[in-house]
């Protein structure tokens, strides 16, 4: 007899979506039926997300990627992460007043990324045209779509501070002065011109790379460039450092940046290969926790026990220890991520792990990067305090942060997708005249001390949250998953693949085990605070394995059952059958497929 999940795991043989919301897997899927292939599914879903959750995503965000082309027969990475605008310069922040990058408003803001990315994924590996993937979008954007309660609940919290100080979002957001009720029919009417003049634009070519082409002219070369131009550099914001600042970001940034192919950063982890994007995002975060835990007897764990929530907790404190001192933009700085993925180091590391939890940030020591290490611990110790950590997608606390979305998508060829979007949400800067979006506020996640893999300057990338997964099962393309959820979305996936390998389940059971993160190290997100020990995890855990956990010297906060994460997950068999899975959390992911 199967065992009882919220939901089936969806089978098909035909393609399977999966994203976190209902109507991009069906967006998704429809693109699909039209004879689209995985590309084009998931740009469609992808546009469709920032009109349904946009204060998850929007055109102003970013996006990585790692995919399977069956046609190429390799595993890829599309970087769609912008990087800081020419004038972004420590010097200017810190003439500003800042000693931190502020969570919102036009300072917080690098090049758009996403819309490019997008295009690129079109281009290169779909097959359907500029309006084939918009039209979906400017349907739910002209004619609306019910607004989700988190959505209403977050433009609720901001009302009176859109009035006051972002009048175009309080335009937006409060048509008609009022808060869009939950699943009331909302539109985004600017918005949906401005994609219709895309594609308008895009059809002036007559084949459809040209029209691709056109279409990433008109945002990044064009009228969209030019409007977020001419009201970044002319308009003082509010930002969350309490005063108001104009942006840096210009025309010019735009025009001469583009999204790129990368390869990805592999480890193998027993049968696994694990595909994950480089260390300019914090997906080395995963591997480095797989090669902690690769000579652990995790199968012998109960996979919703005290052992297996403190080992995995404990594995991942010293992967994210690490990021702090040595991840960035490897264009910028020397990364030594051989290192870091070694047997050796990864063997030195694992005795850290005991049965007591830690309360200390351990980062390893490596030669040659002494100095490095000192001074961001110097610069940490003063500038992350410890305190209340923000964790973006948990229901209890505030609805006025920002997070992400999240799509995985295979089809009958066997491309595969993972892909997750994010920035550009509506809490992030005021709306953009005439445009209907507003900007991301990325850089946050870089600092103002000089002379770090993670430092501001002008043309480097900001070391991103955003990770998607793929992994092959001895050497063949398997499984594509991922989530939302800031630093957390390492740490949701870890134990979602952990259970999946190790214990057997399908990949619905597997997503419906009890969740748990910690935000012990330092968080990426503004004010960039930490909480040593920390650790919450579900209610449905148990008290018994709750207590086991309080008496390892975990500070455990317990979370209401069914409130954390929002992972989905697709896969391909060797025999062409497909399976796709999507959390009940938050009651709006979905998985699709037949």
């Amino acid at each position: 007899m199967t065992a009882f999940t919220t939901r089936p795991e969806i089978l098909g043989t035909f393609g399977v979506v999966t994203s976190t919301h209902w109507i991009a897997s069906a967006v998704g899927m429809s693109i699909l039926e039209k004879g689209g292939n995985a590309f084009d599914a998931a740009v469609a879903a992808g546009f469709v997300l920032q009109v349904l959750e946009p204060h998850l995503c929007g055109p102003g965000g970013d996006m990585p990627a790692i995919f399977y082309s069956k046609k190429k027969d390799k595993v890829e990475v599309i970087c769609a992460q912008g990087p800081a605008p020419a004038g972004a310069t420590i010097e200017h922040y810190t003439s500003e007043g800042l000693s931190l990058i502020p969570g919102n408003g036009l300072l917080a803001t690098v090049i758009p990324g996403s819309f490019d990315g997008w295009m690129l994924m079109l281009r290169d590996y779909g097959r359907l045209t500029v309006r084939d993937i918009l039209e979906p979008a400017i349907h739910y954007a002209e004619h609306g779509h019910p607004v989700l309660e988190r959505v209403s609940a977050t433009i609720s919290g901001l009302a009176s501070f859109f009035e006051k100080e972002w009048p175009t979002s309080h335009e937006t957001w409060l048509p008609r002065g009022s808060v869009p009720a939950p699943h009331s029919n909302f539109k985004n009417p600017v918005l949906a011109e401005t994609w219709k003049r895309v594609i308008a634009e895009a059809e002036a070519k007559k084949d459809r790379e040209a029209q691709v082409g056109a279409a990433r002219d008109a945002f990044y070369r064009g009228f969209v460039a030019e409007a977020i131009d001419r009201y970044a550099g002319s308009t003082e914001v509010m930002d969350a450092s309490g005063s108001r600042h104009k942006g840096v970001i210009s025309a010019n940034d735009m025009a001469k940046w583009s999204a790129a192919i990368e390869e990805p950063l592999i480890y193998q982890y027993h049968d696994w290969t694990v595909a994950k994007i480089g260390p300019w995002g914090q997906g080395p975060v995963f591997l480095q926790a797989l090669s902690l835990l690769k000579e652990i007897d995790i199968a012998g764990m109960d996979p919703a026990g005290a052992e297996f929530v403190h080992t995995l907790t404990e594995a991942m404190k010293l992967a994210f220890a690490d990021r702090e001192i040595y991840y960035g933009d490897p264009k910028f700085a020397e990364i030594p991520i051989e290192h870091l993925l070694s047997d050796a180091y990864a063997n030195a590391r694992r005795k850290l792990i005991t049965s007591e939890a830690s309360l200390e940030l351990r980062p390893g020591r490596i030669p040659g990067f002494e100095a490095q290490y000192e001074l961001t611990m110097d610069m940490l110790n003063v500038t992350s305090k410890t305190g209340a950590v923000y964790e973006p997608t948990m229901a209890h606390l505030s609805e006025k942060r920002g997070d992400t979305v999240h799509i995985d998508v295979i089809d009958r060829e066997g491309n595969m997708v993972s892909v997750t979007p994010s920035g550009g949400w509506l809490q992030s800067s005021p709306i953009v005249p005439g445009l209907g979006f507003c900007l991301n506020s990325r850089a946050q996640m870089f600092w103002l001390k000089p002379g770090l893999p993670t430092s501001l300057a002008p043309g480097k990338r900001p070391r991103t949250t955003l990770t998607p997964s793929l992994a092959l099962y001895e050497g063949r393309p398997t499984l594509a998953f991922g989530t939302p959820g800031g630093d957390q979305q390492e740490q949701w996936q870890l134990s979602f693949f952990m259970r999946y390998v190790h214990h057997k389940m399908n990949l619905q059971a597997a997503i419906d085990q009890p969740l748990f993160h910690t935000s012990h190290f330092p968080g990426s997100f503004y004010p960039r605070t930490r909480e040593p020990g920390s650790l919450m995890a579900e209610a449905n855990f148990g008290t018994e394995v709750l207590d086991a956990l309080r008496r390892k010297g975990h500070n455990l906060t317990v979370a209401d059952p069914w409130t954390i994460g929002r992972l989905t997950a697709a896969r391909r068999d060797a025999d062409g059958l497909m399976r796709a899975a999507a959390t009940p959390r938050l009651m709006q992911a979905y998985a699709v497929g037949r």
